[in-house]
């Protein structure tokens, strides 16, 4: 007879971490909506986003031990690694190329990336910012809903679908510079997401996601100056 393979029961601390990160995400979206209406614009959702992922993974670690939980420990660390140069350079090149092709189209650079990025400094938050955005979406978010017993393909999705539209909440910039980023985002939470799930280790989708990130600041301050001239 074959075996029948069970899962692991689910945990209090299991439950714990996907009403924290659902609660979070939620949070998020409803400051960021409030704040698109007033003179604050979206930052206040920004910062609670910067600061309560990775407030809420730092808690849950140095509390309660999860950081193999969260994928953050354990795992196939080289795996992940592995997969993370590759699916990074492959997606590198392919922004690369699209917007090599964007500009020649007749599109316009990211003006107001531009100006939040240098005029405000946030470029030097990036690190802090990929950080973030792995430990939610990656991490805490992906990892308590595979522990939960989602099924792991659905959990690359909606993680990525997730992450695609808080691009919209938290972007202080106007939405059609949202919706390029967000454009941006979505293969990376797709392929990230496999990454972690054939892993069970979040560091590979951390590189991945870094390698992109180097790409979009050639996409606004590189490119158009080599393309327009």
């Amino acid at each position: 007879m074959k075996s029948v393979k069970t899962l692991p029961a689910v945990t209090a601390g299991d439950e714990e971490r996907l009403k924290l990160s659902f609660g979070l995400m939620a949070l998020i979206w409803v400051t960021g909506l409030v704040g698109h209406f007033t003179p604050f614009m979206e930052w206040p959702a920004l910062f609670l986003y910067l600061f309560g992922s990775i407030g809420i993974v730092l808690y849950r670690g140095n509390v309660y031990g999860d950081w193999q939980k969260m994928f953050l420990a354990g795992g196939n660390l080289k795996k992940s690694l592995f997969w993370g140069v590759i699916a990074g350079t492959v997606l590198f090149l392919m922004d690369i190329m699209n917007t090599v092709m964007y500009y020649k189209n007749g599109g316009t650079p990211m003006a107001e990336m531009e100006i939040l990025l240098v005029g405000r400094s946030l470029m030097y938050a990036f690190p802090v910012l990929i950080l973030a955005e792995e430990f939610l979406w990656r991490g805490i978010m992906f990892s308590s809903m595979i522990q939960r017993g989602i099924n792991g393909h659905l959990t690359v999705f909606l993680t990525a679908i997730f992450y695609t539209i808080n691009h919209f909440a938290v972007a202080p910039v106007g939405m059609f510079e949202r919706a390029l980023m967000a454009m941006m985002a979505f293969p990376i939470g797709i392929v990230g997401g496999y990454i972690v799930l054939k892993s069970k280790n979040v560091w590979g989708s951390v590189l991945l996601h870094t390698m992109t990130m180097v790409s979009m600041l050639l996409d606004i301050f590189v490119i158009p100056k080599l393309v327009l001239g």
